[in-house]
């Protein structure tokens, strides 16, 4: 049997057993009998790594940048933004690129150089550079920095929209920078995925003294930057990314994290960076902000509305959401703590056929089936889940490593929307085989292995229907 990767040019093989396999599991999941994994992981530390590992190196050479990061630029990845930090002084804010090693072709000039204070802390030298005008399905080289000081780099443009690109996405949440962030990370990179959906709680840094709070911002950034450097990071912010600290005078909420970590905001229309959309490839991704606010006439509530209509699954046929906390959750910690979100949003993602809706928060994983409790009102009573196929499917992914540790305690019995639930840290994997379907995989991160733990063949939600009718 094959799948085609149009964009690759090249025939997916795929035995026909293993479709046969991966349809039965399909059709097993539809029974809705629930899963609560056994699996008891030994214990790993929840500390952070310190900063004296190998992991934080500063690299070499008077002022030479640091912390590189870059993430999608424009609406349909024909830009990246590149982010980077000099800890002495403003450095070059050039960035030199081209399609062969060491031969730079062109230069783009970024944005005005600057840095912060919070509390005690005083940033490095905070730069970005926006590169547009790209070829799709291209390698770029990129160059940063001056002198013996330079730092050099490489990206990988996504293929054009089309409705039957092949891509792989890796999804990563909660990481934090502890040993067992690093096992996510290290295990994320052999994935071969090419794009991080990250569902937010980056660095961790709140969860220490006022006092090292910013240079655990650096830490982090110089830790991710071994992938994030290579690939774009496509980020939402989490409660760790809220700093609302007014014992401090710190009371301007995501002050660090909008510092240092920007968004393609405006080429979707939207007014903040902490909500907006991106396509990449055949997929349309839409990023929520579950900590501003979105109930009605609000801007993120009216952006989402009008996001919606801007939706072609011809074009792009899958649709994904982000939001950092999960509207369906059956793990004791942050039980029904986004209620208020689904309220407000879930009919929608049903309305218009959502395949998955990803978030984080809960320190664990887990996958539900295809389920929606919108039928209720004020007087009817009907305010249970109930299976339905035109609604997402809905993962947690909130278990990258970091220092809290994980959320081990689910609620009993196992409710019928819950698919499968382990208290582990690991990653996924999203490999968006055309138009119709795409394979999911969660990886458990096992004593230092990386273990393919739950998977589940999806089905276009929209051609599904195109489909039937």
């Amino acid at each position: 049997m094959l799948f085609w990767g149009k964009d690759k040019k090249m025939k997916f093989m795929i035995p026909e057993f293993l479709v046969f396999g991966c349809v039965l599991l399909s059709l097993i999941d539809n029974v809705y009998s629930g899963i609560t994994s056994s699996f008891i992981r030994s214990e790993f530390p929840a500390v952070d790594m310190p900063l004296d590992h190998e992991v934080f190196a500063i690299p070499s050479g008077y002022n030479a940048p640091q912390q590189v990061h870059i993430t999608q630029g424009d609406y349909d990845g024909k830009a990246v933004i590149i982010m980077w930090v000099t800890p002495s002084e403003p450095g070059s804010n050039h960035v030199k690129y081209g399609t062969s090693k060491k031969k730079y072709d062109f230069t783009a000039h970024g944005s005005t150089v600057k840095n912060y204070t919070f509390y005690n802390y005083k940033s490095g030298f905070l730069h970005s550079c926006l590169v547009k005008d790209l070829e799709y399905n291209t390698k770029y080289y990129y160059q940063i920095g001056e002198g013996n000081s330079a730092r050099s780099f490489w990206f990988k443009t996504p293929p054009k929209i089309d409705p039957n690109a092949y891509y792989k996405f890796g999804i990563i949440g909660d990481l934090g920078q502890t040993f067992n962030s690093l096992s996510t990370l290290e295990h994320y990179i052999e994935s071969g995925a090419e794009t991080v959906l990250f569902v937010g709680d980056l660095s961790y840094s709140d969860e220490h003294e006022f006092d090292e709070m910013g240079e655990r911002w650096d830490s982090y950034a110089r830790f991710v930057e071994r992938n994030a450097a290579y690939q774009p990071w496509l980020w939402i912010v989490g409660n760790h990314e809220v700093e609302y600290l007014p014992e401090i005078n710190e009371v301007e909420p995501f002050r660090e994290y909008l510092n240092r970590y920007t968004t393609p905001y405006t080429a979707s229309g939207s007014s903040s960076p902490l909500w907006y959309a991106v396509r990449r490839a055949s997929a349309h991704i839409i990023f929520l902000s579950s900590y501003s606010p979105y109930v009605k006439y609000t801007p993120q509530y009216e952006w989402l509305l009008a996001e919606f209509k801007k939706v072609d699954r011809k074009k792009t046929p899958w649709l994904f959401v982000l939001m950092h906390s999960p509207l369906y959750n059956s793990n004791s910690a942050h039980y029904m703590e986004a209620e208020s979100m689904r309220v407000v949003f879930e009919s929608w993602f049903v309305q218009y056929k959502v395949d998955l809706v990803f978030a984080g928060h809960v320190h664990a994983y887990e996958r539900s089936h295809r389920i929606s409790n919108i039928r209720y009102n004020i007087s009817n009573g009907l305010s249970s889940p109930i299976p339905d196929e035109s609604a997402p499917m809905y993962i947690t992914i909130g278990d990258g490593g970091n220092l809290e540790g994980l959320a081990s305690s689910y609620n009993d019995p196992q409710p019928d929307y819950s698919a499968f639930r382990e208290a582990s840290y690991g990653h996924s994997t999203l490999e968006i085989m055309n138009k119709t379907h795409a394979f999911y995989h969660w990886n458990r991160n096992d004593d230092g292995k990386k273990v393919k733990t739950d998977s589940v063949v999806l089905h276009n939600q929209y051609w599904k229907l195109m489909d039937t009718e």
